[in-house]
């Protein structure tokens, strides 16, 4: 019973009632928001974030950033467009080479992080730079600058946006089974468990014989191929491969994961949270809209939810480390009694 309990003292549970009190709320000023249907439908808004912030949590937990991933996006959609319509590549070749660059491009990040002492965050801004040059002047060799893009795509694959199964988006499904499956990874095997040593003490768990490297370029590589799978979804929504698309999509990505409950210093972290946070923050955009709130506004908003949650925590780490300090104090300086009689 204790254990069955434990699950509604989670932070993940209070995500789960901050969901259900955001619908509500909309709700009455927006009566699609008791539409399940539509509520289900409107994902597709956000699946990008989905499915980015699930492998980026891996990232944070090993204590790293991963700045690249919406330049990755661009890069990834803009090869996609051009391999289908200019080289005659069918479709869905065109879409696994483009999940490939984004494994290549999170891979390079990993190994750049993993074999050099330099920051993360200024590593992956320089890749950063670097994907959004290419995808920028691949899309300009061709035309396909700024909002134009490379369009015509079947129908088979837009329906990776627009399609459904039982009622639940394409896009939605995916994401669950992508959440399912880095949950499984991240608790369940040794390579896993593994970023949340290197999270909490990278220096131990190197001399603890955990493979720092190994675990560090995979958490990169996946994300990069999350960020890759987020822009042919951006892609199929849009109808268009871009260089710009997943442009904004940097910081959604981040409150998403550390409203999750992931420390931002490393060491704890949760891929259910991080998925929850991105559908609470997903319906609160969309919900700001309904209200005559512009994107701008809400990336405002986003950005204040990302410092109070960081703030907060911190607050509460220093408050808790100080109540221990206190009590140890308060043991130190507690009289004894006299001693006994000798025997």
């Amino acid at each position: 019973m204790r254990r069955d309990m434990s699950f509604f003292r989670r932070w993940e549970f209070v995500l789960l009632l901050l969901i259900a009190l955001e619908i509500a709320g909309f709700g009455l000023v927006n009566q699609s928001f008791f539409n399940v249907a539509n509520l289900l439908y409107s994902t597709n808004d956000f699946a990008h974030i989905l499915l980015v912030a699930i492998p980026f949590t891996l990232v944070v937990i090993t204590g790293g950033i991963d700045v690249s991933v919406g330049s990755t996006m661009g890069l990834a959609s803009i090869v996609f467009g051009i391999l289908w319509k200019y080289s005659g590549l069918p479709i869905w070749e065109a879409f696994a080479v483009a999940l490939i660059l984004g494994a290549l491009a999170g891979l390079l990040n990993g190994l750049l992080v993993a074999y050099t002492d330099i920051n993360p965050l200024v590593l992956t801004l320089g890749t950063m730079f670097l994907f959004q040059g290419l995808a920028t002047g691949l899309a300009g060799s061709i035309g396909a600058s700024g909002y134009n893009g490379i369009g015509g795509f079947p129908d088979g694959f837009t329906n990776l946006a627009y399609g459904a199964l039982w009622g639940l988006p394409y896009a939605f499904i995916f994401a669950i089974l992508f959440a399912l499956g880095m949950t499984a990874f991240l608790g369940r095997s040794a390579l896993g468990r593994s970023h949340f040593l290197i999270g909490v003490n990278k220096n131990a768990a190197l001399f603890s014989g955990v493979k720092v490297r190994r675990t560090t370029i995979a958490a990169f590589t996946l994300t990069g191929v999350g960020a890759a799978l987020a822009g042919l979804f951006l892609t199929a929504y849009f109808t268009s491969s871009r260089s710009d698309l997943g442009k904004d999509a940097l910081m959604p990505i981040l409150t998403a994961v550390v409203l999750g409950g992931t420390d931002i210093n490393g060491g704890v972290g949760s891929i259910f949270g991080s998925f929850i946070a991105a559908i609470f923050l997903g319906y609160l955009k969309q919900g700001l809209m309904a209200l005559g709130i512009t994107s701008d506004v809400s990336q405002v908003t986003l950005g204040i939810i990302l410092i109070a949650t960081i703030v907060s925590k911190q607050a509460v780490s220093t408050l808790s480390q100080r109540r221990l300090t206190r009590a140890a104090f308060r043991k130190i300086a507690k009289p004894q009694g006299p001693p006994g009689p000798a025997s």
